[in-house]
């Protein structure tokens, strides 16, 4: 192997092929309903030659750009291979998007194909006749398939690649610093943008499995995050396929399994974003819910009011971090600092709270958090075709998180709100985590979020406070029930307005919930409102 460079993710699979060909590195649960599919580094080897070689017959080449839009396949893993032997670049695609939006990024990442998973495929088929730039269309078959009748001649199979002899192809992928995907934000404020990911960033991020989280050789990690975000692609897959930790995936989250899973395949550790924790302790009390074989949780967002009560009901510890796909890393590792911090800065960078006018933060004061490498140099962000947002990601040398935090006298960070979603009612800014945690605890509630609505007062930056919630009782929930259950154990200034029943949160492919969605839903009246008794919105 030469020019073998373990940052580059076709050298490091075909190494561990070549090591350990037999280890099942990576277990893909079937939920009951199918199969487990499970893949050694040798199959991941193989089949990624094979849809390399696919890829190379429609005509792609070296920095051509394709699209992923399935859940959480073995063959997604296999075509990021397949794309790091031929140098062409994948662009992860969340298949719960809704069409016009799915033409907007396949214009915009210039894409000429895209693999899709069959339930997808009517929605492709249709975003193809609006992106003539599409040349070819290769499609992962269900099994029985799901779409028969829409699999037309023109469309390249998937099983019938990887039935195919593999071809012997030489890597294309020698320097590190190439372009292995573009990963698109979640637009909850505007278009998306592409952020291009060189394969370095991959690779470095694999090493921090061992060096950061703390995984060990014994670990079994676990995931139902969508593959198509980067906690995903860099907290589990990245280190397990360095470390060989015989990760599992589920296709997608779920909170009502999430137990059996740990306990099935002896998970010791799994990735959890703060979208999540509410929906998972709002499940009903059980038991057997400390008998698992989970040990630690790496988390990206745990509410500070749940993450003791987490911890002791589930009977493990939780690992803080915070970062972002552009840059920027802290992290709170097991027993040290206080509970509710995002932690400190990774080695090697440095950080500075500012404030609106660009002053520096003295501990206390929430600003946003800046980052840059500690040696002074500037940091580097690149989106694709989108210079002026590169620009103003890195303005002034250093990188603008858009996250608000403030810092302690010891300089542990605390993590407040993102830019501009504060909730601020009545002069006051409430946080969200206590409003939701004692939601989160009524026995009919199975999740929920607090958002806030402009304030029909006229007040500048004012907002109500709506608790979406899902219910087990569905619409037909005594929503009156909950604001007394709240006045029983919050402050009159956190009980929310408005209790709006949804029958699930709408949520980005990183848990997070999405405001605009619940926003429109409430304009609209789409799904019943319940005002708080007495509530006035002029106070």
């Amino acid at each position: 192997m030469s020019g073998y460079n373990e940052l580059i993710l076709a050298d490091l699979v075909e190494s561990r092929a070549a090591v350990n060909p037999g280890l099942d590195v990576l277990t893909f649960e079937g939920a009951g309903v199918r199969d487990d599919e499970i893949r050694t580094y040798r199959q991941l080897w193989d089949n990624g030659r094979h849809i390399a070689g696919a890829l190379l017959d429609t005509g792609m080449s070296k920095g051509d750009h394709f699209a992923l839009l399935m859940q959480n396949h073995p063959e997604f893993i296999e075509s990021m291979v397949a794309a790091s032997i031929t140098g062409t670049v994948f662009v992860p695609i969340d298949p719960r998007i809704n069409k016009d939006k799915l033409v907007f990024l396949l214009r915009d990442a210039m894409c000429k194909g895209i693999i899709c998973a069959d339930y997808t495929l009517e929605m492709v088929i249709a975003a193809r006749s609006r992106v003539p730039e599409l040349e070819w269309v290769m499609v992962l078959e269900s099994e029985p398939p799901l779409n028969r009748d829409t699999i037309t001649r023109d469309l390249i199979r998937l099983r019938e690649v990887l039935n195919a002899e593999a071809p012997v192809l030489e890597k294309s992928v020698t320097d590190p610093a190439e372009t292995m995907e573009i990963l698109y934000t979640s637009g909850t404020t505007g278009d998306p943008k592409g952020i291009v990911i060189p394969h370095a960033r991959f690779g470095i991020a694999a090493g921090h499995g061992q060096a950061i989280f703390g995984f060990n050789k014994d670990d079994r990690p676990y995931t139902g995050l969508s593959l198509t975000h980067g906690n995903a692609q860099f907290v589990t897959l990245g280190a397990s396929l360095k470390m060989g930790l015989r990760a599992v995936f589920s296709r997608k989250f779920t909170k009502s399994r999430l137990w059996d899973i740990t306990r099935q395949y002896q998970c010791t550790t799994f990735s959890l974003l703060g979208g999540m924790v509410n929906a998972i302790y709002s499940e009903p009390p059980r038991p057997d819910d400390a008998d698992n074989p989970v040990r630690f949780v790496v988390s990206a967002g745990m509410p500070a009011l749940l993450w003791e009560a987490f911890e002791r009901r589930f009977d493990l510890k939780i690992f803080e971090f915070y970062g972002a796909v552009e840059g920027g890393l802290t992290f709170k590792r097991i027993g040290e600092g206080p509970v509710g911090s995002i932690g400190r800065p990774a080695p090697g960078l440095a950080v500075k709270i500012i404030d609106d006018e660009g002053n520096e933060c003295p501990p206390g004061v929430p600003g946003e958090i800046l980052f840059r490498p500690e040696d002074g140099s500037a940091p580097v962000v690149e989106y694709f075709n989108n210079p002026a947002a590169s620009a103003q990601k890195t303005e002034g040398g250093w990188l603008h998180s858009g996250d608000v935090v403030h810092a302690d006298e010891q300089g542990w960070l605390f993590y407040e709100y993102r830019k501009g979603g504060g909730i601020r009612h009545n002069g006051e800014f409430i946080n969200p985590g206590f409003v939701e945690k004692a939601i989160a605890e009524h026995p009919r509630v199975t999740d929920v979020y607090v958002y806030g609505v402009d304030s029909t007062s006229g007040t500048p930056g004012e907002k109500a406070v709506v608790a979406a919630i899902v219910s087990s009782n569905g619409e037909s929930f005594d929503a009156q029930s909950l604001f007394q259950f709240c006045r029983e154990r919050l402050e009159s200034n956190f009980i929310p307005a408005f209790v709006q029943i949804v029958e699930e949160i709408p949520k980005t492919v990183s848990e997070k919930p999405q405001d605009r969605y619940l926003i429109e839903m409430f304009n609209e009246q789409k799904h019943n409102v319940h005002k708080e008794e007495g509530f006035n919105d002029d106070s």
